[in-house]
């Protein structure tokens, strides 16, 4: 189905990878190498590892490894994620997207860590949000919602007053935990459940009401509830 819909919000929290920034050369690289090395299908590797820490996704894929060895991999990955950059662009929408959002109430939240975080968006060509909760900041990785909740308390914003904006099952998981409605982003979305669904970015039009109200105006957007 779908239809023109416009959600009310007072926060917005965004994701990063696959919302604001398309990695998905970057990720699909890094990935499928991991998966060689330990003898797992790469397709399959890719069906977990959206929305996910590093350490999070092996805990999925190698249930019997021991979590210190998954963290001590998940830091190599990193690095090796933030140094690949190539093929790294904005989401179509997203710059100006992040521009109409200037003066409002926004954070990114993102399973990403500073480094990563920050080597994408300018990859992208796109601005870092003022207040940004990353790997860092939280000690559970989506789908648990300690990112999101964050992300609103350090807004000051309830988190019923807050709309996601996510691509991810795990990240769209993460929200609907927190208590918040979700906009989901691109084709992986519209599997999980998101209150609304959008090809991209450039189908989202963010308009500030008098009291001081974000008023999303999401065009074509798939209703999945």
């Amino acid at each position: 189905m779908t239809a023109t819909a416009v959600l009310t919000a007072r926060a917005l929290l965004l994701d990063m990878d696959g919302t604001l920034v398309n990695s998905d050369a970057s990720v699909e690289r890094v990935w499928r190498r991991w998966a060689e090395r330990h003898g797992l299908d790469g397709d399959e590797v890719m069906k977990v590892v959206h929305g996910r820490q590093g350490y999070a996704s092996m805990a999925l894929l190698l249930p019997d490894r021991p979590m210190e060895q998954n963290h001590a991999d998940n830091a190599r990955m990193l690095a090796e994620e933030t140094s690949d950059t190539e093929g790294v662009v904005e989401i179509p929408g997203a710059r100006a997207f992040l521009a109409s959002l200037h003066g409002l109430p926004h954070a990114l939240v993102t399973s990403a860590d500073v480094a990563l975080s920050t080597a994408r968006m300018a990859a992208a060509g796109l601005e870092q949000p003022e207040v940004r909760v990353t790997a860092e900041s939280v000690g559970a990785s989506k789908p648990d919602p300690e990112g999101f909740l964050k992300g609103a308390a350090e807004l000051g914003v309830a988190p019923a007053d807050c709309v996601v904006f996510e691509d991810s099952g795990a990240g769209i998981a993460a929200g609907r935990a927190a208590g918040m409605r979700v906009v989901g982003i691109g084709p992986r979305a519209g599997f999980h459940d998101p209150d609304a669904v959008v090809r991209d970015l450039t189908q989202v039009r963010v308009e500030r009401g008098e009291d001081g109200t974000i008023l999303l105006h999401i065009t074509d957007a798939g209703h999945t509830g």
